[in-house]
């Protein structure tokens, strides 16, 4: 078979050339000099955040940069040419930088295609639906070129939920939801993708589910909660003095939660991300009504000029502005967590997205309020509260038209004190347990808030 650095060259590719680039096969090719571009870009940093999802790989460069993309089959490729950038030590430590548990890829090669034109080739482990695009300057990032690997066939978080809970008791239940949730909501994907095909039908197990109360509609089914751990991947979040990035903290805080739902006899709990990479918002929103949460958590750990700010706090959606200067402020800082954390905006609806976010209800928020407020209330028995009452703002997280919805700042992690706490796994299951006495609550008092069938 030949390499894809000669079958899948341009026309007009010298021929000693080509020959040249065989003979690196599947190692870092060892190539002739080429004399240096006039103004050539150089790629200063290349990072990888591979999981079951989807796999991406970003380039960050000086410069912006135009890229081209083709696949090829037998066996499946990725093939990028980058325009107007040289070889250089950062692009090469991409080939060491696949690991071997990649879901989608298996190794990548390294080139000069053409004299001003750098090739990556992408042998992968199955068909993907790529997506490669740029993004400018923002933050702490220069000009970024990401290559997003997802899946032929798009992963439902349904069947997530039921492979995660196989050995459950409560695993007949949540199949029963997988088989019968189809409609309820839209399996979050991308261009390319297709839905996967429906499960084959099976007798279900018999329900361990808590009974609902009389009269209120629901199905035998535990309480669902989604857990949303903020940022990840390309996108830390805010950051320490110590370097500890927000999105570390808030995943072991959510897996902590979630092991403690899971626990319960009536609860099971499900990450909308559960390990280190990106998720759009509106994304992790349509996750949450894909598996029918009855409550929707995201997790954060907040932060201010000033090292001086402590506290946790408890938010919920305001249809009619922020509670105050801070509060916009910290709205605006999560939501351009889209920018922060990279989303090609041509593969996304933004349209029905924006529709889904304006969907959300006075009920959904009133609802919001009173399990923020006692999630607030537990939290404050083990940490200082930066206010003591349910805070207002317009987070996109948020907007669930139908679930009730809360952002928790468990701390901020500029002031070194909290930092340091935030860092400690027993104030993790501090907070894990505080959230959960206040979710506790909340249902015993209000069964009838529970999403309905």
């Amino acid at each position: 078979m030949a390499d894809v650095f000669e079958s899948a060259a341009p026309m007009n590719t010298p021929v000693p050339l080509r020959r040249k680039l065989i003979a690196g096969g599947c190692t870092l090719l060892v190539l002739p000099l080429i004399p240096k571009l006039a103004h050539a870009a150089t790629i200063v940093a290349v990072r990888t955040w591979p999981a079951d999802e989807y796999t991406r790989v970003t380039l960050e460069m000086d410069t912006e940069l135009k890229a081209e993309h083709f696949t090829l089959d037998k066996p499946h490729r990725l093939v990028v040419d980058i325009d107007g950038v040289r070889l250089s030590s950062a692009i090469n430590d991409l080939v060491s930088r696949i690991k071997p548990n990649d879901p989608y890829i298996r190794s990548v090669r390294v080139g000069q295609n053409r004299p001003n034109v750098v090739r990556l080739v992408f042998d992968l482990k199955q068909d993907v639906a790529p997506q490669v695009f740029t993004l400018k300057p923002i933050g702490e990032y220069k000009y970024r070129l990401v290559l997003d690997l997802y899946p032929k066939v798009a992963q439902d978080p349904l069947m997530a939920l039921l492979k995660d809970s196989q050995n459950d008791p409560l695993a007949g239940v949540l199949e029963n939801l997988a088989q019968n949730g189809a409609a309820e909501a839209p399996i979050p994907s991308v261009k390319g993708q297709r839905l996967p095909p429906p499960e084959p039908s099976r007798s279900p197990a018999p329900s361990l589910a808590i009974p609902a109360p009389q009269g209120n509609g629901r199905r035998n089914r535990p309480i669902l909660i989604a857990l949303d751990p903020g940022h990840g991947g390309e996108d830390p979040g805010a950051t320490g003095k110590r370097g500890t990035h927000e999105k570390d903290i808030v995943l072991q805080i959510a897996q902590r939660l979630k092991k403690m739902i899971d626990a319960q006899p009536n609860m099971r709990a499900y990450l909308t991300r559960d390990r280190d990479y990106f998720v759009p918002l509106n994304v992790r929103v349509q996750k949450a009504r894909r598996v029918q949460a009855d409550l929707f958590i995201s997790i954060h750990a907040d932060a201010w000029v000033k090292p001086s700010a402590r506290g946790s706090s408890v938010w919920a959606l305001s249809e009619h502005g922020a509670t105050s200067t801070a509060a916009r402020w910290l709205a605006k800082k999560e939501n351009d967590a889209d920018l922060i954390g990279g989303i090609d905006l041509g593969s996304h609806n933004r349209q029905v997205a924006q529709v889904l976010l304006d969907l959300s209800t006075g009920a959904q928020i009133n609802d919001s309020i009173k399990v923020g407020s006692q999630i607030l209330q537990e939290i404050g028995k083990i940490n200082r509260l930066h206010r003591n009452h349910i805070e207002r703002a317009g987070f996109a997280v948020l907007k669930a038209p139908d679930i009730p919805s809360i952002l928790i700042e468990t701390a901020f992690i500029s002031n070194p004190e909290e930092e340091a706490l935030l860092r400690t796994p027993a104030h993790q299951q501090k907070i894990a347990s505080a959230v959960l006495s206040g979710v506790k609550d909340y249902f015993a008092a209000n069964p009838a808030l529970a999403r309905r069938a």
